[in-house]
């Protein structure tokens, strides 16, 4: 066992303490040492760095003096000290309690155990300090709400200025755009984030039931109840309960809601025996609430007694230009859990940002979460997004490229010979079509008396041209989409369209 941290040893005899730091040394530990004065002197600086100390026969008085006044560092003492001491929550132990120090030698089993509770008593106290210190609110609320435009920006302000009161709070916004975020941003900035943060749906919940969700209720209330059951107040105690889609909340909840608001107490379902209700309300709606209110669906004293400090949450089609950024952050929470990752270029991006959105947030979410299953590693391009998020800039149609193809081949203005043109693609041949005449040299099919199937014939050459670039790449469809102007992924979908394989 190593000791990791700095040890100072308070012993005023000199010859015992050689033989502590010898052992110490031994040991692996840190050892800070020399006359008792200037140790002690060493142990009240401001800039010590002490992460434990073993002391000597200091005598009672100064013992206690010492353990009072440095209380966030663990002592260990050579000889058993008064039960005074041994009251002090930094006091780790005494080497000689069962025969340790005898002439000066230490027992080397009793050491590793004293040391081993110094290194737990500072690990305790680091997490405690963690416990109880606030985040810096602002880089915490740019990393779990992100962007830079107005309305967030006004959002996270809000937040700030809100979390530390114990102030009711009311989320507005449409479903999806992240209430229940600054929900939980409320309440870790709050004095209760050392609480728990406690969320229930008031709409997922049956109105029979959300009584006893939320108040618990005793065994034997009603029916089904075999035992008693804690309700949401009584788990969030000293922390927050978050209280989603309130406007969902029938209306016979909503009264004995607003006298637990009120009065700060409740009851469970089947007893008379009140129960404080320490917690702090934060509540969200996708709902028009003051509509709701006149038409008498929501109570109209429980919409003030909840209004006291409301929040609107932006839709994302009012934020788009946060949209690049949300991309970023998305992409590094999904690629951290599959390893893959994404790019997307500017017109593929400009696309999104001209989306309505109307799933908010999450809908992007489940975009980019989608786009990391079909294009891992990828970079994506305008034809790579799904049709209805192209923002209008659709994707040519099957009919128009084939229109482009046969552009492509038609004679140029000088009448020079479309073999020429034909060689310079890498074609060779074209495939002849049914009830079609052999291509004339201007590359005009010429019509029957019967007519054609323009749509079929022009199907045919697209499907030899493609079995040709395939052979003149050797089954390499990258190489065979260059031959033909395509992109890969049209080439491939043109391929699984016809049923023809590479390898054929």
């Amino acid at each position: 066992m190593q000791f990791s941290g700095n040890l100072l040893l308070l012993e005023k005899d000199e010859a015992r303490r050689n033989t502590m730091e010898t052992v110490l040394s031994f040991l692996g530990c840190n050892v800070q040492s020399g006359s008792l004065e200037d140790c002690l002197c060493y142990l009240d600086a401001d800039d010590a760095d002490i992460d434990a100390c073993i002391a000597g026969d200091l005598g009672n008085e100064q013992s206690v003096r010492l353990l009072n006044k440095h209380q966030d560092i663990p002592f260990i003492f050579v000889l058993v000290p008064n039960t005074e001491c041994q009251a002090c929550p930094n006091f780790m132990g005494a080497l000689n309690q069962s025969g340790s120090h005898q002439n000066g030698a230490l027992l080397y089993d009793d050491l590793v155990s004293l040391l081993h509770f110094c290194q737990s008593f500072n690990s305790m106290k680091r997490l405690k300090k963690m416990h109880n210190q606030s985040p810096d609110g602002e880089k915490y609320l740019m990393k779990v709400l992100r962007g830079r435009g107005k309305a967030i920006t006004l959002v996270r302000r809000l937040i700030e200025q809100v979390a530390p009161a114990e102030a009711t709070v009311l989320i507005l916004g449409q479903s999806g755009t992240g209430k229940e975020v600054v929900a939980r941003s409320v309440h870790e900035l709050s004095k209760r984030r050392g609480g728990p943060f406690v969320p229930v749906n008031c709409g997922a919940i049956p109105g029979e039931l959300l009584e006893s969700e939320l108040f618990g209720h005793e065994k034997g209330a009603f029916t089904g109840a075999f035992s008693a059951h804690e309700g949401r107040f009584e788990l969030a105690k000293g922390g927050t309960l978050f209280l989603d889609e309130i406007g969902d909340m029938p209306l016979a909840m909503q009264v004995k809601l607003l006298r637990v608001l009120q009065e700060h107490t409740f009851s469970r379902v089947g007893s008379n025996k009140l129960l404080k209700a320490d917690v702090r309300i934060v509540a969200a709606t996708h709902r028009d609430l003051e509509k709701m209110v006149e038409d008498g669906t929501f109570r109209q004293d429980l919409y003030y007694r909840l209004n006291v400090f409301p929040i609107n949450m932006p839709s994302l089609a009012e934020r788009s230009d946060d949209i690049p950024l949300l991309l970023q952050q998305l992409v590094h929470q999904y690629g951290d859990q599959s390893g893959n990752t994404l790019r997307f270029t500017q017109s593929a991006l400009e696309a999104l940002m001209q989306d309505p959105w109307k799933g908010n947030v999450r809908e992007l979410s489940n975009l980019v979460e989608r786009l990391l299953i079909l294009h891992p590693n990828e970079i994506i391009d305008l034809e790579d997004l799904p049709p209805n998020y192209r923002g209008g800039q659709e994707q040519a149609s099957p009919e128009d490229e084939r229109e482009a193809l046969l552009d492509a081949f038609s004679c140029n203005d000088d009448d020079s010979d479309v073999s020429e043109i034909l060689a310079q693609s890498g074609i060779t041949s074209l495939p002849k079509l049914p009830g079609e005449e052999e291509l004339s040299g201007d590359f005009a099919p010429k019509l029957s008396e019967d007519g054609v199937n323009l749509k079929d014939m022009v199907a045919d050459m697209e499907t030899g041209l493609i079995r040709q670039a395939l052979d003149k790449s050797g089954g390499v469809v990258a190489k065979a989409a260059d031959l033909l102007g395509l992109r890969r992924t049209t080439l491939v979908e043109k391929m699984k369209k016809y049923g023809i394989s590479a390898q054929d």
